[in-house]
């Protein structure tokens, strides 16, 4: 088994996930609005089936898998390990006092389609997406400050990194509780001014995102130093932003996929593509491999 190496594996699973992603936008904007187009096929109704089951947590553990690998590669274990340590259950808290009490996020109530829950409130797969997408967003947005020289490193890249996570949430969640939308990964009960969703959300998904970022640094007692290309954790937060972007354009939400393009895609830009090989983290992250 030498030749799977922590690397391969991470792009083995980032390939599925990948593939999960599209296989979950085919069946929610395609075959659920169709049923015409695949009823008549035991083999597709069985495929159907499958999907409503497990399809919807399916993406995020392979996302969840995917990302540990990476960050074993590029920051170590025990840097990784510790950052899903925190941001798992921290967020897994957050999520149940929202669903309990309406804060931080607002109320709201996750359906059934993204497996087991945890107290019966929020499914264990939710947290592991806070993981994945924020592992990725606190080095992307710590690789942003380095590249800009920023003081206050530990600050200013812990920010910078919410600041991503909640840009995802900014087209994710008005498309994902969408009236047009089939089916609901969960459902508010509170309306607010930005396409329907309380702006108390987004300041949760920012407060949630930054405490377990800030709490990690802290535990690693030193600054992420990268030594693997940022590739892997730019497909993942853009596959994932583009996941919910091509939802958002499904239902006619054109003004969240702006404001997600401008303040968290664009951004990503100012990491500077640099030879194969260098890398010079803390200087200039790079893109290349």
């Amino acid at each position: 088994m030498s030749w799977l190496t922590p690397m391969r594996l991470t792009w083995a699973l980032l390939t599925l996930h990948l593939v999960a992603l599209v296989f979950g936008l085919i069946g929610m904007l395609i075959m659920l609005p169709n049923p015409d187009l695949w009823a008549h096929d035991r083999n597709a109704v069985r495929v159907f089936d499958f999907s409503m089951q497990y399809a919807g947590a399916v993406h995020i553990w392979l996302g969840a898998a995917a990302m540990f690998a990476y960050g074993v590669v590029a920051i170590g274990w025990r840097k990784t390990a510790i950052f899903a340590a925190i941001a798992y259950p921290l967020s897994l808290t957050s999520e149940l006092f929202g669903t309990g009490t309406g804060w931080p996020f607002g109320n709201y109530a996750y359906t059934d389609f993204l497996g087991p829950k945890a107290f019966d409130h929020v499914p264990w797969s939710i947290p592991a997406s806070w993981f994945y997408m924020g592992l990725a967003s606190y080095l992307l947005g710590s690789a942003i400050v380095a590249q800009l020289g920023v003081k206050c490193e530990l600050l200013w890249s812990c920010l910078a990194g919410a600041w991503l996570l909640t840009a995802w949430d900014l087209v994710l969640d008005p498309a994902m509780a969408h009236e047009s939308l089939r089916i609901k990964f969960w459902i508010w009960d509170e309306a607010g001014p930005y396409f329907g969703m309380p702006v108390k959300n987004f300041i949760g998904w920012t407060v949630t995102a930054f405490l377990f970022m800030v709490l990690s640094r802290f535990a690693w007692r030193e600054s992420a130093r990268i030594g693997a290309s940022l590739r892997a954790p730019v497909i993942i937060f853009v596959s994932n932003m583009l996941f919910a972007i091509v939802i958002s354009a499904s239902v006619g939400l054109w003004i969240p996929i702006a404001l997600a393009i401008i303040v968290g895609v664009a951004p990503l830009l100012v990491i500077r593509r640099e030879q194969p090989g260098v890398n010079r983290f803390g200087r200039g992250a790079t893109l290349d491999a």
